[in-house]
């Protein structure tokens, strides 16, 4: 090769690498721009971060030492005396005002002027001698009552007295001057009356209205003035109020042996992701005596929520729910609760296979319909619980252990992640607990009862669209479940609730026993004419 080529050769090479080192030279050049600007942003992160940790947070003004001489006091003394003069009588001004308009607000009562004032009860003191004392005044309160489609005021006069002849001591035991004290209000300073208050529970929780909608009802109705906020705020009290008679319903419903539970979502305002998170509402109903309650634990749905509930009350007996493995990681080592799943959540896996394999899940849906024909006969002939339990042993039983051989023998040939394998592995990994049925005529073949309670969650959460926070939830599952348990036992919750929450003022220390008979399954012994029956329903209203 001449030497000529081997320079050109020489050349080209070089003029490659020339090449190479320009393009990794301008790659790299790109790459430390945009660390570099990576690098401020860090910068800047950490400065602020710095800040947060250790910075100043306060946003007042900061303190000045007096002694520090100031440059212009001279030039500026007098511009800033008059400054502080006119400041300072701004200052007096915007106070006297405040305190007027609060006092004004207080007296005036803007919100009721244009109701009707219906009602009138004076209260005289009790065991005083009246002839011995001359009337000297008198407080008047005016709380608002509601009647279903109408919203009036009741004054309520207390007249105040005193000593005719003041040189004379007053009777033993007595003052000089005497007035009758004030009845407890459910809420303290409210204009509300125990009617409105009830009224505002069952508007949002019974008839699923939310507070934007009872406000331009009460407007409607000639009451001004109203605010959300307001309305609130005697919301939240009247649930505090009802809460111990929630704890005492609670503990009624795990001394039972026989519950079903169930969970629903509840969408809660996430204040800081802006949004609203999808948590969970539990729901637990005492299938025998028909009491209900629903439990708000943060929003969680873990298995640990309900096992810490049972744990908390030594719940023992049987617990019905639907196929979530946190039922099963909760009890599997606790002997004293016996899991019960659901025969109508099987049945919907095999309905979905339908199309898929119609011949193994039709078999399947007649062997569950079978069952229930089984308990259509029994409800007919009015069996007793002893005497269903022995028709399930007779015919149910067979029934059943030959399903298990089928799923057993028929389950091999479906790839578990079909449709037909699904249903099959599902309904095979549920069927002991399901067989537990057979030997207490008590217990229902589903857990339709709970799902049933939950509609009325579902349509509140359809109009008050969400909860504003973890309170609010845990306020709408003391109401629900007062509601609820009204509801199994035909109480009419209007009634009830205004009874009640006139009483839990003056149950403050209440015991268990006391609670316990406000309840409504206790209450409506005391209350037979408020049971809605079809011949009862209109007088309670």
């Amino acid at each position: 090769m001449e030497e000529k080529e081997i320079l050109l050769k020489t050349i080209e090479g070089l003029n490659a690498s020339i090449a190479s080192l320009s393009t990794t030279n301008k790659n790299q050049s790109e790459q430390i721009k945009n660390l570099q600007e990576r690098i401020r942003e860090l910068t800047a992160q950490v400065a602020w971060l710095n800040r947060q940790l250790f910075g100043r947070k306060s946003e007042k003004l900061r303190v000045y030492d007096p002694n520090m001489p100031d440059l212009f006091a001279d030039e500026f003394s007098g511009l800033r005396q008059q400054a502080e003069e006119k400041r300072d009588e701004a200052v007096e001004k915007i106070e006297k005002e405040s305190v007027e308009d609060v006092k004004r607000n207080r007296q005036n009562r803007k919100m009721i002027e244009d109701l009707p004032v219906l009602e009138t009860d004076t209260i005289e003191p009790k065991g005083v001698d009246l002839s011995l004392y001359r009337r000297i005044g008198e407080e008047i309160t005016k709380v608002v009552k509601h009647k279903p489609g109408m919203l009036y005021v009741k004054v309520i006069i207390r007249p105040k007295y005193a000593l005719k002849d003041s040189t004379l001591l007053p009777p033993a035991g007595q003052k000089g001057v005497e007035i009758a004290p004030m009845p407890l209000m459910p809420v303290d300073k409210c204009i509300a009356d125990t009617s409105l208050l009830a009224e505002i529970l069952l508007q949002k929780y019974e008839y699923h209205v939310p507070f934007y909608r009872q406000i331009q009802q009460y407007r409607h109705l000639g009451m001004k003035g109203l605010t959300e906020s307001t309305l609130d705020g005697w919301f939240k009290k009247t649930v505090e109020l009802l809460k111990p008679l929630y704890e005492e319903l609670k503990r009624e419903v795990f001394s039972c042996d026989y519950v079903q539970v169930d969970e629903t979502t509840v969408p809660v305002i996430n204040r800081e992701k802006h949004k609203a998170d999808k948590e969970y509402l539990w729901m637990v109903r005492s299938v025998m005596e028909r009491l209900v309650i629903f439990h708000y634990d943060g929003g969680s749905r873990a298995g640990a929520v309900i096992e810490s509930l049972a744990n908390q009350y030594n719940f023992k007996g049987y617990l019905q729910c639907d196929g979530f493995a946190g039922y099963e990681t909760a009890f599997k080592a606790n002997p004293d609760v016996r899991l019960l799943n659901c025969l109508v959540h099987i049945r919907r896996h095999f309905e979905q296979a339908l199309d898929e394999n119609r011949e193994m899940a039709q078999h399947a849906l007649t062997q569950i319909q079978h069952i229930y024909k089984i308990e259509r006969q029994c409800d007919e002939a009015g069996l007793s619980y002893d005497e269903r339990r022995q028709k399930r042993q007779e015919l149910a039983r067979p029934i059943m252990e030959a399903m298990k051989v089928w799923m057993e023998t028929e389950g091999i040939k479906y790839s578990p992640g079909s449709l037909t394998g699904k249903a099959i592995t599902y309904a095979y990994t549920k069927w002991d607990n399901i067989i537990r049925c057979l030997d207490d005529g008590r217990l229902y073949w589903d857990n339709n009862l709970a799902e049933n309670v939950q509609r009325p969650i579902t349509l509140s959460r359809k109009n008050f669209l969400f909860c504003g926070n973890h309170e609010a939830a845990v306020n709408m599952s003391v109401i629900c479940s007062l509601l609820a348990t009204c509801k199994a036992h035909e109480v009419n919750p209007r009634v009830y609730l205004n009874d009640v929450i006139a009483q839990m003022p003056y149950h403050k220390k209440a015991t268990q026993e006391e609670l316990l008979n406000l309840l409504p399954h206790k209450w409506k012994l005391k209350h037979p004419e408020c049971v809605l029956t079809r011949q009862k329903e209109e007088s309670c209203n």
